[in-house]
């Protein structure tokens, strides 16, 4: 069995564990968000402690401690309840879908970080943008609970809420805040990527246009391994299979062809009787030549 507390993470356990409910299991992405900051008003990062101690020791921060508080900026993590217990980070209405429940595990992850905070003098727009130090070991421990490197509504690439109940209840995978049913958060707005799946991560011109390519997708939802458009990754695949496979077939039926037109094997008696009989006779020789190249040309073009 997988370990219930993330290895070198701190161990704050705040207690009220509860099993979820089984099904596709999820990690869900959030920031904590804590302060409105802006690009031309950035603001110093709250502490790791600060939000430690809310999460850990604060009541109404218990309420909603997610399972994983991570700082990218030191690679820092601490639990607050065991991997398969629910935590209450997702608003959850009565009657609806079980949104910290819906899953063999759904595992919340809160990276310490809101758009455009300060650290060390330096201002980070995005959480992608952080060193995000220990992602490896999160990832590593996530993976291990079964959740596969995919996100089902797309990556977050923006501030763009798209929801999906039937997506939720059904696939396993990544989710943002702003994927999650009956939740009106629009975070994490980035999130690193999967480094033995994805190229490095998008820079904000390229998020901006991969955006603008996600909306064009109508009624492709998301970009995954495998969907429904015409233009997702799977179609490109396929379709660059088949030519390449085309391709192949070609070459193989020119070289079959090449092959053909070797002359069959001659002993030295035989070639000096033919050299010395052509020799003999230019009017035979030309005729020999007409011949082999009217044999040629009827070869190349069959």
């Amino acid at each position: 069995m997988p370990d219930l507390w993330m290895p070198g993470a701190t161990r704050l356990d705040v207690g009220d564990h509860a099993p979820t409910d089984g099904g596709p299991a999820k990690a869900v992405a959030h920031i904590t968000w804590d302060r409105n900051a802006t690009a031309s008003s950035p603001a110093d990062l709250v502490s790791y402690e600060t939000l430690q101690n809310y999460f850990g020791r604060n009541a109404s921060g218990m309420a909603a401690a997610p399972h994983i508080l991570w700082d990218p900026f030191t690679g820092r993590a601490t639990q607050f309840v065991p991997a398969n217990s629910r935590s209450k980070s997702l608003a959850d209405t009565a009657g609806g879908t079980r949104t910290n429940r819906a899953g063999a595990v759904v595992l919340q992850v809160e990276a310490l970080f809101f758009p455009y905070c300060r650290v060390d003098g330096k201002v980070y727009a995005r959480l992608a943008d952080t060193p995000c130090k220990g992602w490896p070991e999160l990832l590593a421990w996530i993976r291990s609970w079964g959740v596969p490197d995919r996100w089902p509504m797309g990556r977050p690439v923006d501030f763009t809420s798209r929801r999906d109940e039937a997506v939720w209840e059904t696939q396993a995978g990544w989710y943002a805040h702003a994927h999650v049913p009956e939740n009106d958060h629009q975070d994490p707005g980035s999130w690193p990527g999967f480094a033995t799946e994805e190229a490095p991560d998008l820079d904000a011109t390229q998020a901006n246009q991969l955006a603008a390519i996600y909306k064009a997708q109508v009624p492709y939802s998301g970009w995954q391994y495998k969907g429904t458009g015409t233009t997702d990754a799977w179609a490109l695949l396929n379709s660059a299979t088949s030519s390449a496979t085309a391709a192949v077939k070609s070459v193989a039926a020119l070289s079959t062809k090449i092959d053909a037109l070797k002359a069959p094997s001659l002993t030295a008696e035989q070639l000096a009787a033919i050299a010395t009989q052509v020799a003999a006779s230019p009017t035979l020789a030309d005729r020999i030549a007409e011949l082999v190249a009217d044999k040629l040309a009827a070869r190349l073009t069959d």
